[in-house]
């Protein structure tokens, strides 16, 4: 995975509440045995009609959003079932951290598993990203190392994130990644049994 200590990008809003995991990535996409591939299939039902085609009236198809990596969405984003595709798709889309007031406890560990960073402000803090960046091409930045949300126009907010999690993203391990920081004792250990 890709460390995330600090992260500038433009934002993306979607001022909705309870998107579950159907929403981000429907199930007749999960056939494929890669994580990549899915990003083009993220908020299919919105994004396209049923002919295929993109919607203009779904506000992600704007050009103003090209090369979005910041998503902010309202709470309970990630509800639903636990496939891990959801994360997947997002990251594939060039998602790098989504900003919400609250997620489903499984996605949000699939997230932080996957190098996307799950940010947790409150509602009113969430409210005034999507209004900034409803109205314009809004950068928004993510300090991970001090745990701060800010732009350029006086906004700043501070967030919490379990330490555990914390490095895992800083330092872009997954889980097999921290498994090998011990890589040392897990050699004795082997040793030692034969």
């Amino acid at each position: 995975m890709e460390p995330i200590r600090k992260h500038e990008g433009l934002v993306y809003p979607l001022n909705r509440a309870n998107v579950d995991t159907d929403q981000i990535i429907p199930k007749q996409f999960l056939k494929r045995i890669s994580r990549k591939g899915f990003g083009q299939f993220v908020f299919y039902n919105w994004r396209f009609d049923s002919k295929g085609e993109l919607r203009e009236d779904f506000s992600l198809n704007q050009p103003k959003y090209d090369g979005t990596s910041i998503l902010v969405a309202g709470e309970n984003f990630g509800c639903g079932s636990s496939r891990e595709h959801a994360p997947w798709a997002l990251q594939d889309y060039g998602f790098r951290v989504i900003i919400a007031p609250s997620y489903a406890d499984i996605f949000y560990n699939n997230c932080t598993k996957n190098g996307i960073l799950p940010v947790i402000l409150t509602d009113d803090e969430v409210q005034t990203l999507i209004k900034n960046a409803e109205t314009e091409k809004y950068q928004l930045t993510v300090d991970l190392e001090e745990k701060k949300v800010y732009d350029n126009k006086g906004f700043e907010a501070s967030f919490d994130l379990d330490d555990y999690k914390r490095e895992m993203l800083l330092n872009g391990w997954d889980d097999i990644a921290v498994t090998l920081t011990h890589a040392g004792k897990i050699d004795q250990f082997e040793a030692a049994r034969d």
